[in-house]
């Protein structure tokens, strides 16, 4: 186990992570920077949802320049994604970025390094050095076997890390990705007893919204709850208001956050008399509306309804066209099954009232 509150405190804009701090919710846009408008639109969608820090790609100096006019419209941290050209990483921090993710090694020569370093020390600027396992160096593969291990890609982040520790500056996050779960959490375990600096913790590439989901929460499960990492991302291939649901949970499933409406559901059987699965479907988007530390559990027959749903502060079960609403395991009312989801909102809208 490792004590995630020892590790060093980094500002990025109005937010801190590291320290005692909670752990924060990342997401990335999939507009196009340049595009202010959609950008904007997109993380304004992502800031209700609960997205705490968002990072956008910075592939042109148009799309640096946008940075000026998306930071006035927006609430949270905006971080540039940065991939080759060191000149971009220059020009997000003077439009006013809040942190910059760069792989050193591709940036180029210690000197273009040093520029961005440099820049992101005047403007107070924190540097996510990021490193993923499918860019690895060539001569760590050959140093560890001749493929990609969790030791060459934690070696590999600490050798850029150092490197701009030489250069004067230790405003900085670690970013350690692999779409290979196990290797991820090892490569995190490894990291986490080597340095103090916060660890911006994911499963990269982990697929879409079935398979990364499950590689996204058995990873970052481990290593949420062996107390590694101080800020996430879930990675899906999909809509990215999707990443922050998931994140919420995987968090609140770990207790490491509070509030939120969780949901429970049975999962059918042939007692079921109602549309249990479009019901909890239903359930589930509707409670995304409130910020309700509580329990809803949404049953299938009235047979085990009232008793399996006990633990939960309210819940709905379904019976042959109709619908019980409970509380802490008491029945309070039977209404026609239609009725079920609108009964249920109007207690949820007058919840604590």
């Amino acid at each position: 186990m490792f004590d995630r509150t020892k590790a060093k405190v980094i500002r990025i804009g109005d937010r801190c992570i590291g320290g005692d701090y909670p752990i924060a919710i990342q997401s990335m846009c999939n507009t196009k920077t340049e595009d202010v408008k959609a950008t904007v639109a997109q993380i304004l969608a992502l800031e209700a949802a609960g997205c705490e820090i968002i990072r956008v790609a910075v592939p042109t100096m148009e799309a640096a320049e946008a940075i000026t006019e998306i930071k006035k419209q927006i609430h949270i941290p905006l971080v540039a994604d940065i991939h080759f050209d060191y000149r971009l990483a220059i020009a997000a921090i003077e439009h006013g970025i809040d942190k910059i993710r760069i792989n050193p090694g591709n940036i180029g020569s210690v000197d273009r390094v040093k520029a961005v370093v440099d820049k992101a020390k005047a403007y107070h600027v924190p540097i996510r050095v990021g490193v993923n396992s499918g860019s690895l160096e060539k001569d760590l593969i050959a140093k560890y076997g001749g493929h990609v291990t969790a030791e060459g890609i934690v070696e590999s982040a600490l050798d850029k890390v150092h490197l701009i520790e030489d250069l004067g500056y230790d405003q900085m996050v670690i970013s350690i990705k692999s779409s290979d779960v196990m290797m991820c959490v090892k490569a995190h375990e490894l990291i986490a007893a080597k340095t103090d600096y916060p660890l911006h913790v994911g499963i990269t590439e982990s697929g879409t919204l079935i398979s990364g989901n499950i590689k996204s929460a058995v990873g970052l499960g481990i290593m949420l709850n062996e107390g590694v990492g101080h800020t996430i991302r879930v990675s899906l291939t999909g809509d990215p208001l999707e990443e922050i649901k998931s994140a919420k949970l995987i968090l609140k499933t770990l207790g490491l956050r509070k509030g939120g409406i969780e949901v429970v559901s049975c999962p059918t059987c042939g007692r079921t008399r109602i549309d249990l699965i479009g019901l909890a479907n239903k359930v589930e988007n509707l409670v995304q509306n409130y910020d309700l530390d509580i329990k809803v559990a949404v049953m299938g027959c009235v047979v085990n309804g009232p008793g399996e749903a006990r633990e939960a502060d309210i819940g709905v079960a379904g019976g042959i066209g109709e619908g019980l609403l409970i509380k802490k395991g008491e029945i309070v009312k039977k209404v026609p099954e239609d009725q079920l989801l609108a009964v249920l909102k109007d207690e949820l809208d007058h919840w604590n009232k």
